[in-house]
């Protein structure tokens, strides 16, 4: 596994960031405007999920906890129904304010539950301080999508980010054997990541299990683009600047498969 590329508390200064960033994006806006990206969802219910996540954390963080906590009004429509939409940016921002103030009081190696598998991911506060970052970030491109701002990412997050999501490409769900659903690992099989300057990454799906590092190699199928647009396009968002070349279906499969937890 990767080490993370940000420390604690760059995290949780991102989360407040992002999150600043999100209720700008969303000033003024109709909250009854469809998200084409969460499909179903109109702004007000991305907000109110936003903001409910960064509260379940929060108490995840707050109480220690060991097992899970109910999620329920992360996804609920009717969670946080009677707050006033005119309301939502503030209560956002207050949101992530506190969750970032309890991360710093609690410190990054507490042992506490995350829904990641815990022979990948460390238990612990660090986990919830770097997922609720990009949880926001890739909301904020959501909400961006739908108001017309300008979504501008800083490379050191977005690196991070591509390499959080190639950590959670090799848990036992992204690659076990499905009935009715090609075999994912195989022989030879590889999947490289170019993003210039910023990084690139060699997935190997010649294994047991999937394996990333940091480089280039011999690729069955390859996608490049400026980082920015690689995180959008492993998140299933709109990312102009991709080029994919190779083994289409392959990389189509990897692609349905380490998206399962999106659909979740």
């Amino acid at each position: 596994m990767g080490e993370a590329l940000l420390a604690f508390d760059e995290y949780c200064d991102a989360i407040v960031a992002q999150t600043g960033l999100l209720a700008q994006h969303v000033r003024g806006a109709d909250s009854s405007a469809p998200v084409p990206t969460c499909p179903g969802w109109h702004l007000g219910r991305l907000l109110r999920h936003v903001g409910g996540d960064h509260r379940w954390a929060e108490e995840i963080v707050r109480t220690r906890a060991t097992e899970p906590i109910d999620d329920d009004p992360v996804d609920d429509p009717a969670a946080y129904a009677g707050l006033d939409d005119r309301a939502l940016g503030d209560w956002l921002v207050e949101g992530a304010a506190r969750l970032a103030g309890t991360l710093r009081a609690t410190g990054p190696d507490v042992p506490v539950w995350t829904p990641a598998d815990e022979q990948l991911v460390q238990q612990s506060t660090m986990f919830w301080a770097r997922r609720m970052t990009y949880e926001t970030l890739l909301h904020r491109a959501d909400a961006a999508l739908v108001t017309g701002a300008e979504f501008v990412v800083e490379e050191s997050l977005a690196v991070d980010a591509v390499e959080e999501w190639l950590e959670f490409s090799t848990v036992p769900e992204a690659y076990e054997p499905l009935p009715g659903v090609p075999e994912l690992l195989g022989p030879g099989r590889t999947l490289g990541f170019d993003a210039g300057a910023a990084g690139e990454w060699l997935l190997d799906l010649g294994g047991e299990r999937p394996g990333w590092r940091r480089g280039a190699g011999p690729a069955s199928a390859s996608v490049r683009g400026p980082v920015t647009d690689l995180l959008l396009f492993l998140y299933a968002r709109p990312a102009p600047g991709v080029e994919t070349r190779g083994d289409s279906e392959l990389l189509d499969l990897w692609l349905k498969r380490t998206r399962f937890w999106l659909e979740a």
